[in-house]
């Protein structure tokens, strides 16, 4: 699959690591070129078989099969209305939590999320999905928590678009959680708020922990 990541910071790194380790080519972009440019240079050790990583610029999103938003919420939404048409008929991954500085409240209006504002913001076509929004980037980038493979969570309104998101999840070791519609978004971001929230009690868990679902 070809993959596009916007972004260059922990997350991007994070995301990039398990589709080089399911064998896809990434392309890593952002405002920064010359970061982008040092972490496809780092990962490339990383790329094994047909899998394969570079950075380029802003057209990288253009033979992309899949975009990867690995930005704030904010930056997201203002990226996603611009690259407008651009990213119709792709699948366009929304990664961010929408909260406020001191991780006690979500920043989006009651009765929607981050997700759908993204997808309000984006051009016709453009098959929206909600995922990794729950992994941390240091879980990301070992694939595990205790030895346990992450659970990603799906969201979107596009079921070959979750199947698409879901490729490239296992292809990368990891476990895919279809939750269903885009509006579950809004009880990801929440659940991700009290995990993120977490991290900052008495006990705290380093940013090192992981939500996962577990049933006999």
């Amino acid at each position: 699959m070809r993959i596009t990541i916007i972004g260059a910071g922990n997350m991007a790194r994070g995301i990039a690591t398990r589709a080089l380790a399911g064998g896809h080519t990434v392309t890593l972009t952002g405002k920064d070129p010359a970061k982008a440019a040092r972490l496809a240079e780092e990962l490339s050790a990383q790329a094994a078989g047909d899998a394969a990583v570079r950075a380029g610029d802003d057209s990288a999103v253009d033979p992309a099969e899949l975009v990867v938003m690995a930005v704030p919420f904010a930056a997201a939404k203002e990226l996603t209305a611009s690259l407008g048409a651009r990213l119709s008929g792709k699948v366009l991954v929304d990664i961010s939590n929408p909260v406020d500085a001191s991780l006690e409240a979500l920043v989006v209006a009651p009765g929607t999320s981050a997700a759908e504002e993204i997808a309000g913001a984006a051009a016709p076509g453009t098959r929206v999905v909600k995922a990794f929004n729950t992994t941390f980037a240091t879980t990301l980038v070992t694939g595990q928590v205790g030895g346990t493979a992450l659970d990603v969570f799906i969201a979107g309104d596009d079921e070959p678009a979750r199947k698409q998101v879901a490729q490239l999840v296992t292809s990368g070791g990891l476990h895919a959680v279809d939750v269903g519609a885009l509006r579950h978004a809004r009880e990801l971001e929440g659940l991700q708020l009290l995990h993120m929230a977490l991290q900052l009690s008495e006990d705290g868990y380093g940013w090192a922990s992981t939500v996962k679902i577990v049933a006999p």
